[in-house]
């Protein structure tokens, strides 16, 4: 392992601001892919000045960047749009998903095409994504080499670890992350409807859900700007994962859950089944129906929920922080001609 610095690969990694409250996982995760490369790159964090917000705000991110550039450039998600600004042979996108795209019409999809997907990947040596479900939705939208675009998956982090706990059975604690749209937490309420349960929301309260949830009956608690920690202890508590998205780039609660031990529960769809492997309960997020049977039948099947269980704890061995940021050093070796 080489510890002299100066010939330790110079990384600049560019991040979009933090926010005052809440988490973004995919900087959580680049940290950990620092720590794992710590002997043999020079990291340097570059946070935008400002959100991702707005015409004027977003021209400052890009211009501010320019003298920040490192012999690799390492964009992480989110403010891809600053690729336009950066070196083209020494960057390095990551492209977390294109859910923004399949939402959009008109004018703002073409904006949103050209300046989140078809420049940052045009001005890039290497593009990222983190599933083989996210590359094949940029090469419907964007024409390149295939080749150019590498599948990483995202690590799971070493803040997770094993935790037992006896499932209750009686009125199990299902952890649900995020409310925004495709969450689908609209068919999920339909789906717990008569279950005796209660639904660990971590997100954003929102009154409409608020009201579906009352009306299905449903017990539930909210939690927002939660600390690592907190969202950790959170995963312990659970007696389930549930991520029965319409749409997910990767789907990391998958993953925590099941490096806790916790029985997951997630769609059939993108990349949720890649993520997931053979270790979750896969439903059709569109069918509640769907949703309720495979809800009920961890609930009242010991022998599948143990045998998820203990899938889950073979199925992220795939997903080791160690082995996913020697993927990405063997990137940075070929940027700074090393391989």
């Amino acid at each position: 392992m080489r510890k002299d610095k100066d010939a330790m690969i110079r990384v600049s990694y560019f991040h979009r601001k933090p926010r005052p409250i809440g988490n973004y996982s995919v900087e959580f995760i680049f940290k950990d892919v620092r720590n794992q490369l710590s002997a043999q790159v020079d990291g340097k964090v570059v946070y935008s000045a400002y959100e991702s917000s707005g015409l004027f705000k977003r021209i400052y991110n890009c211009l501010e960047i320019i003298g920040k550039q490192g012999e690799v450039n390492h964009v992480t998600g989110d403010i891809n749009y600053i690729g336009l600004f950066l070196h083209s042979r020494k960057t390095v996108q990551t492209i977390l998903d294109c859910v923004h795209l399949s939402s959009s019409t008109g004018i703002k999809h073409f904006v949103l095409k050209l300046f989140w997907l078809t420049i940052p990947v045009r001005r890039s040596r290497f593009v990222t994504a983190i599933s083989e479900s996210t590359k094949n939705e940029i090469l419907k939208y964007v024409h390149c080499d295939p080749d150019k675009i590498k599948v990483i998956p995202v690590a799971i982090s070493q803040k997770f670890s094993r935790k037992e706990k006896a499932f209750n059975k009686e009125n199990p604690r299902l952890l649900q992350l995020g409310t925004a749209h495709n969450k689908n937490i609209q068919r999920l309420a339909k789906a717990l409807w008569g279950i005796p349960c209660t639904l660990d929301i971590i997100g954003k309260q929102d009154s409409h859900l608020e009201d579906l949830l009352k009306e299905y009956d449903i017990k539930y608690e909210y939690s927002w700007g939660l600390s690592d920690e907190e969202i950790i202890k959170k995963y312990e508590q659970a007696d389930m994962v549930t991520l029965v998205s319409t749409y997910e780039g990767f789907g990391m609660p998958i993953l925590e859950g099941q490096t806790v031990g916790r029985p997951v529960i997630t769609s059939n769809l993108y990349s949720m089944p890649e993520v997931a492997g053979d270790a979750a309960c896969l439903v059709d997020p569109f069918d509640a129906q769907s949703i309720r049977q495979g809800i009920q039948k961890i609930i009242n099947d010991p022998a599948y929920r143990e045998n998820l269980i203990h899938k889950g704890f073979e199925n992220v061995k795939r997903f080791n922080s160690q082995t996913i940021a020697l993927k990405y050093l063997d990137l940075y070796k070929e940027i700074t001609g090393q391989n």
